[in-house]
């Protein structure tokens, strides 16, 4: 008997030093825990060493308040063009009121992946396919704006909602790769036949450019070359001119005939004596015989008028 009464203290004695134990409370930083005593909700302790009456205050709840990442499992939606896609993401979000967060509603996560995945729903319900896969910030923000909205009497803060993937059946998958590669083969020919056009036009130029150069050129040439043999002209005439003035003049000083006789003969003499080398036939005029009066007349010929 007095082994069982022994026995029933020793364990009165160890549930109270439990007790005790458990009325230390060491609160990290980030963290808080929700104090009820008597049922009825007391206080909220923050960061530090806490003690909790025994067998009154109860540790209720117990909240971080870091931002949490909320996995949102696959789920199927029906686009606007009635395509099936398997979305999933997650929410990003951060008890703001622990308070709130305790009994405003049973369980906040939960409560918040069910929101997101019925805006989800709705949202891409309203897109084609190819504005969903296109569009994935405007369903992120609508689905945000939608859990914010709705949970704010649970004491939360969403900063923000990422979906990972989008994936369409594999039919859809095949289809949407044919009209791709159909897409890049056209822009390819396109993009050929525009650089074929480019190249005609850059040649058609250059071609047109040469022509031009070249009659340029041509027409500098023939202007050139017109005016040199002007300035060749008029170079002969000026120096046939002052040549037959100093003819005239060398013929009007003393002596001027005599030398006038003297070329002429030996002109005459030489350019006869050319023609009688050839083997033709001559006719030599009757005048020839008569060399000096020929001469005479040939210098009076010559003399300048007065």
């Amino acid at each position: 008997m007095e082994f069982l009464y022994l026995g029933f203290w020793t364990i009165v004695a160890i549930y109270l030093i439990y007790k005790i134990f458990r009325c230390i409370r060491i609160i990290p930083a980030q963290d808080v825990l929700i104090v009820e005593r008597l049922g009825k909700y007391s206080r909220t302790l923050r960061a530090g060493f806490h003690i909790l009456i025994p067998f009154i205050d109860r540790d209720a709840y117990y909240h971080t308040l870091k931002e949490q990442s909320i996995d949102v499992q696959p789920q199927i939606c029906i686009t606007h063009d009635n395509v099936q896609v398997k979305v999933d993401g997650v929410i990003y979000l951060k008890i703001i009121d622990p308070v709130r967060a305790s009994y405003g509603i049973e369980d906040f996560q939960f409560a918040a992946i069910q929101l997101a995945q019925t805006t989800m729903r709705s949202v891409i319900g309203t897109m084609e396919l190819d504005k969903t896969i296109g569009e994935k910030d405007l369903i992120n923000s609508t689905i945000v704006a939608a859990i914010d909205q709705a949970s704010e009497p649970w004491g939360i803060k969403v900063n923000r909602y990422e979906i990972l993937n989008i994936v369409p059946p594999k039919s859809v998958l095949d289809a949407m790769e044919k009209e791709k590669k159909a897409q890049i083969a056209k822009r390819s020919q396109v993009l050929l036949s525009e650089g074929e056009r480019d190249a005609r036009i850059n040649r058609s130029l250059g071609f047109k450019e040469e022509a031009v150069n070249k009659s340029e050129g041509e027409k500098q040439r023939r202007i050139n070359s017109a005016e040199g043999k002007a300035k060749e002209i008029e170079a002969l005439a000026v120096a046939t001119a002052k040549g037959i003035e100093a003819i005239a003049g060398a013929i009007s000083d003393q002596g001027g005939a005599s030398a006038i006789k003297l070329q002429i003969t030996k002109a005459f003499i030489q350019n006869f004596l050319h023609v009688a080398k050839e083997s033709t036939e001559i006719l030599i005029p009757a005048d020839v015989m008569n060399l000096p009066t020929l001469i005479a007349n040939l210098t009076e010929a010559k003399k300048p008028k007065a």
